[in-house]
């Protein structure tokens, strides 16, 4: 049961990520990686430490989240920068879920950062790397045959669901969670289950008493102390979950 699974040939390269095949055709080992990646990988850099922050991050979140009955592909982390995952076919699609007015929603909308949002504001992206990963809406999604109605219904629901526990999991760290994006897959028996990583790569994350950015925007936006930020969110963490 305790046995380290045997790393394969390697199945894919993103661009912060490396997924292995194992011996078992239901799970792959995730890599962690120190790539930094903005604006669609026309900015690209290396961040200190990232892998091993956001392999850590992301155990601890995952973890959390199915102590809440949320279900995951997560299996077990297995070492500084790699984790064992089930296999499942990627959804085509990234749900963000804004809480905050931030980023490219600010700058579509013509509206200022850091506003409170009376709603929570839900937006489907089209994973394509080629068309900078479009945003669309459920009429496309159904259209590019990425959904049914019937599973985007359960994928927003899913995303509600995991928005409400983290915005009180960071609460509890003093952070404002603005906004963040998720993957979602399948696995071989059709369940929807959260997938990728939950980390300061894929959630902007403000401390709630100076605003301060703790996330990938440092490295978006040249602010500096980007490693740093990505530590002090695994301290917080660490911290409230012990």
């Amino acid at each position: 049961m305790n046995s380290q699974p045997s790393k394969k040939e390697m199945l894919y390269e993103g661009k912060a990520k490396k997924i292995y095949l194992t011996d078992n055709p239901e799970e792959v080992i995730v890599y962690f990686k120190d790539d930094a990646t903005a604006f669609n990988a026309q900015k690209r850099g290396q961040v200190e430490k990232k892998g091993e922050m956001n392999n850590a991050i992301t155990t601890l979140i995952f973890n959390y989240l199915k102590e809440k009955g949320i279900q995951t592909h997560f299996i077990k982390q297995l070492n500084e920068r790699e984790q064992l995952v089930q296999k499942v076919s990627i959804i085509p699609l990234e749900f963000v879920v804004r809480n905050y007015s931030a980023g490219s929603m600010a700058q579509r909308l013509g509206v200022e950062e850091g506003i409170k949002s009376p709603v929570t504001i839900f937006d489907i992206c089209y994973k394509k790397d080629e068309l900078g990963d479009p945003l669309i809406n459920d009429h496309h999604a159904v259209f590019l045959g990425a959904a049914t109605y019937d599973e985007l219904k359960k994928m927003y629901q899913l995303t509600a669901e995991i928005n409400e526990v983290l915005k009180e999991l960071f609460d509890k760290m003093n952070i404002i969670l603005v906004d963040f994006k998720i993957e979602l897959g399948k696995t071989s028996d059709g369940t929807i289950v959260l997938a990728d990583e939950i980390s300061p790569d894929t959630c902007r994350l403000w401390d709630k008493d100076t605003l301060k950015k703790l996330d990938k925007d440092r490295f978006r936006r040249d602010l500096g102390e980007v490693s740093e930020a990505y530590v002090e969110i695994y301290e917080r963490l660490k911290k409230v979950l012990n």
